[in-house]
């Protein structure tokens, strides 16, 4: 790709990192989410579902101010993460938490449609041999779901790479800090001349995301097989 400028490998360079971030962070609150909403039953479990998906509803924009609210710097919030040293807030962590933020339901409800397929006999039947619950889960469960946990991640992937709305409004749009793809081609369609510049990034953006559908397909059966063949 020697006909990307040095401006736009960097927005392709951060784009890759905020992805990878927003994947890996979202993996672990992502499986424990499915997994309660597949199989407890609990006061308030609606009340999570909603909150689980309300960044499908809600306009990107306003995620991204209400993450400015909490984790801003005049934040009570913010300003105690900032004495730990976590700023979120015009910087690459705050555009890798507003697009986790974004792809979290992709990723949780992919997970959850897998539990849900398991049949729950199988877990019944690990228990009464004395497994723990934990024991039952990483030997029973989790190989049954990895499909569906690799397809959400990389979904989440994908949807990070393409957030727009709520990073741009949490994190603003900084050369070289938090200039993801998404805000390149919306900077340089503000200017003239950018078009070309801005038709390069799409096409990048449009080759990511094939690669990543291809790779979910790819991966997907591949552990299927894995899975039926063990």
């Amino acid at each position: 790709m020697g006909w990307l400028g040095p401006e736009e490998w960097a927005a392709v360079a951060l784009s890759l990192k905020v992805a990878f971030w927003a994947m890996a962070a979202s993996l672990p609150p992502g499986i424990l989410a499915a997994y309660a909403l597949a199989r407890w039953r609990f006061p308030g479990r609606q009340i999570l579902n909603g909150l689980v998906h309300l960044p499908l509803i809600l306009p990107p924009v306003v995620t991204g101010y209400l993450l400015l609210l909490a984790l801003g710097p005049q934040a009570p919030l913010g300003r105690a993460l900032e004495s730990l040293g976590l700023v979120f807030a015009f910087r690459w962590s705050g555009a890798a938490l507003a697009a986790a933020v974004m792809g979290f339901p992709l990723l949780v409800r992919a997970i959850r449609l897998s539990i849900e397929a398991v049949d729950p006999r199988l877990e019944e039947a690990s228990a009464t041999l004395g497994a723990p619950p934990w024991a039952v889960f990483a030997t029973v469960t989790l190989p049954l779901i990895l499909p569906g946990i690799l397809t959400g991640a990389i979904l989440a992937f994908a949807k990070a790479m393409g957030e727009f709305g709520a990073t741009i409004t949490f994190v603003s749009n900084i050369p070289g800090q938090t200039r993801t793809l998404p805000s390149a081609i919306y900077a340089f369609l503000q200017v003239p001349g950018g078009e070309a510049a801005a038709l390069r990034l799409v096409a990048v953006s449009v080759a990511v995301a094939m690669a990543a559908l291809l790779l979910s397909e790819v991966a997907g059966r591949w552990v299927a097989r894995r899975v039926a063949g063990a």
